[in-house]
C-alpha cells in the first residue's frame, strides 16, 4: 500500500505528537509500505529526501524550534494526482493539515486525522478561557472532515463523540520497553545531579510550559521535601516557562531536552515522577516513567487513566484535585518499599504495549478506509469553512 503522513512537527523537534508520528510511520514502513511525509521545511534544509515533500512554514509563537505548515492545497494535489496515495493521515489540524484534507477529499483519498493536542485546555492555560468554546468548534469541523479521527483512549473518544466528533476511532498507544528500562538507571548520572545511592530524585520530563501546569509540581516537591530535605527535583525539557522557574528555583536541575538513549537514562535514574498536566490527549511520558520502573503522580485521564493503577505503579489523582497530587507525592516519596514495588508493578503493567502492535492496528484502520469508499461525498474542507469558527 502507498500511504502519506501530513503533520506540522517531526522529529528532530522533540515533542509528543512528533516522536508518536515518526514511530508510526516507522511501523507502517516495517510492514512494508510505502510511506511519504509532508512537513513543513526547517530553516536548515534545502533539498527534501526521497519521501519527504517539504513546504513552506512559518515560526510557532510561544513554541521556539517549531513551524506552523503554511497551506499547501494546489502542491498537494499535484503531488498526490502524480504519484497518488491509498489513505493519508493527519496529524494536526495546522494549516498544513487543512490543506491536506481539501485536497484528499477532492481527489476522492480516504483520510484519517490524530487528534494530539487540547488546544481547548490549551486556552485556558494561556489566559483566554473565553475561546475555549471556539477552538471545540475549530477542532470538531477540521476533524470532521476526515473519515476517521484517531484517538488513543476510551475516555477521549466518548468525550469527542459527546461534543459531536463523528467517526472516532481508538488507537491505542505503546512503549519502547527495551529503550525505556529500569536498566539504564546510572549512579554516576545521580552523582551530576547531587544525589546519593539511598537519596531521592524527583523528575519531570516533558514541556516545561504553562499548559503543563508546573506550579503543582513545584508545591509537591516543595512538600515532600520537608521529610526529605536531601531530596532534588530533576528536570528534562525546555520550553518558555523554562527561565524563570529556573531563576526562582536556583537549587533544582536543568538537564534540557533530551533523547534516545540519554532520555531513558534520565527516567531510569529518577525515582519519582511527578506530572501534574491536565492538558494532555495521553501523555506518552507516562508509559515511559512505568516502563522505566519509576512511580508516578499524575491525574487520572489519558494515559494515567488507562494504564496506572493507583495504588499500584504510583497515584491517579481525581482530576482537579490538588491536595491530593501533592499529598500522594508526599507519600511516595516517604516510602522507600512502596516505591519499590510501584517500580516492579509498573514495568510489568506496560509489558505488553508493543509498538508492533500499534503499526498493525494503524496499517488495518487505513487499508480499511482504502478498501472502502469514503463515507462523506462532500466537497472538500474550504476556505470559508476556516473563517465560520474563528
Amino acid at each position: 500500500m502507498r500511504y502519506a503522513i501530513v503533520t506540522e512537527t517531526y522529529p528532530p523537534e522533540i515533542n509528543g505528537v512528533a516522536l508518536t508520528v515518526q514511530g508510526l510511520e516507522q511501523g507502517l514502513r516495517a510492514r512494508g509500505h510505502e510511506v511519504s511525509l509532508v512537513r513543513p521545511r526547517q530553516p536548515h534544509e534545502r533539498d527534501s529526501a526521497g519521501h519527504e515533500l517539504l513546504v513552506r512554514g512559518a515560526p510557532l509563537p510561544r513554541y521556539p524550534g517549531l513551524r506552523l505548515g503554511l497551506p499547501a492545497t494546489g502542491r498537494l494535489r499535484r503531488a498526490w494526482t502524480q504519484r497518488r496515495p491509498d489513505a493519508i493521515y493527519v496529524a494536526t489540524e495546522g494549516p498544513l493539515g487543512w490543506s491536506a484534507l481539501r485536497a484528499a477529499r477532492a481527489l476522492g483519498i480516504p483520510a484519517a486525522t490524530g487528534f494530539h493536542t487540547r488546544f481547548d485546555e490549551y486556552m485556558r492555560d494561556y489566559g483566554a478561557p473565553f475561546l475555549v468554546g471556539t477552538a471545540l468548534r475549530w477542532m470538531r469541523r477540521f476533524h470532521n472532515g476526515a473519515d476517521a479521527t484517531l484517538v488513543p483512549t476510551r475516555e477521549l473518544a466518548e468525550f469527542l463523540r459527546a461534543q459531536g466528533f463523528q467517526d472516532v476511532v481508538r488507537l491505542p498507544r505503546a512503549v519502547d520497553t527495551a529503550l525505556f528500562d529500569p536498566r539504564h538507571r546510572s549512579q554516576a548520572l545521580r552523582a551530576q545531579w547531587s544525589v546519593g545511592e539511598h537519596e531521592l530524585a524527583a523528575i519531570y520530563v516533558g514541556r516545561i510550559a504553562p499548559e503543563k501546569n508546573l506550579d503543582l509540581a513545584v508545591r509537591a516537591f516543595r512538600a515532600l521535601q520537608q521529610q526529605r530535605p536531601q531530596a532534588r527535583f530533576v528536570w528534562v525539557g525546555d520550553g518558555p516557562a523554562r527561565e524563570k522557574l529556573q531563576r526562582e528555583h536556583p537549587d533544582f536541575v536543568f538537564c534540557g531536552l533530551r533523547r534516545g538513549a540519554e532520555l531513558a537514562a534520565h527516567f531510569a535514574s529518577g525515582d519519582l515522577f511527578l506530572f501534574p498536566s491536565r492538558s494532555e490527549t495521553f501523555g506518552n511520558v507516562t508509559l515511559e516513567a512505568m516502563a522505566s520502573g519509576v512511580a508516578t503522580v499524575a491525574f487520572d485521564y489519558g494515559a494515567a487513566h488507562e494504564y496506572l493503577r493507583d495504588g499500584v505503579h504510583g497515584a491517579a489523582v481525581a482530576d482537579g484535585d490538588d491536595r491530593a497530587f501533592v499529598a500522594a507525592a508526599q507519600r511516595i516519596a516517604g516510602d522507600d518499599a512502596l516505591r519499590a514495588a510501584m517500580s516492579v508493578a509498573g514495568r510489568t503493567a506496560v509489558a505488553g504495549l508493543r509498538p508492533e502492535q500499534v503499526a498493525a492496528d494503524f496499517d488495518a484502520l487505513l487499508h480499511g478506509l482504502a478498501e472502502t469508499a469514503p463515507r462523506r461525498q462532500g466537497r472538500a474542507v474550504s476556505p470559508q469553512d476556516e473563517r465560520e469558527v474563528v
